[in-house]
């Protein structure tokens, strides 16, 4: 019973991680040019929390797999999120004119997009490691 609370506790903890990290991100994204913020800090900030997002949400489905495999699978998804914008029809290009296409998939292929991706993801694992090791629980 103990490690069922344990892993839920673990579970919801990544979750809220993962929606702060929204929260930011849409912030970040939908009012970081109107307060004067740099476009380099607003493009690529959103990409790294974005990347970080996906560590966490696969952390909260995944919550055994160790994090080393969870930051390798997140790497793997959001690069071919990243490839994605290379396919066009015309449903996906009219998705990706949307806020909501703009902000789940993108509009354009970028390689720094992946390596923001990458840094998101493998900040996200070390912040995990770090509150894994704070708690006394097994970083994997």
């Amino acid at each position: 019973m103990d490690k069922i609370k344990a892993s839920t506790a673990l579970r919801i903890r990544r979750l809220g991680i993962a929606v702060g990290i929204i929260a930011c991100g849409l912030a970040l994204r939908l009012g970081g040019y109107e307060i004067g913020l740099p476009y380099l800090l607003v493009k690529y900030g959103g990409s790294t929390l974005w990347g970080a997002m996906v560590f966490f949400l696969l952390a909260t489905l995944l919550p055994r797999q160790p994090l080393v495999r969870l930051a390798l699978l997140a790497i793997v998804i959001a690069a071919l999120t990243e490839f994605s914008r290379l396919y066009h029809t015309t449903w996906l290009d009219a998705f990706r004119l949307t806020l909501a296409g703009a902000l789940l998939l993108g509009r354009i292929f970028s390689w720094w997009n992946i390596a923001a991706y990458t840094l998101g993801i493998v900040l996200a694992a070390l912040v995990e490691a770090r509150l894994l090791a704070r708690s006394g629980r097994s970083p994997d």
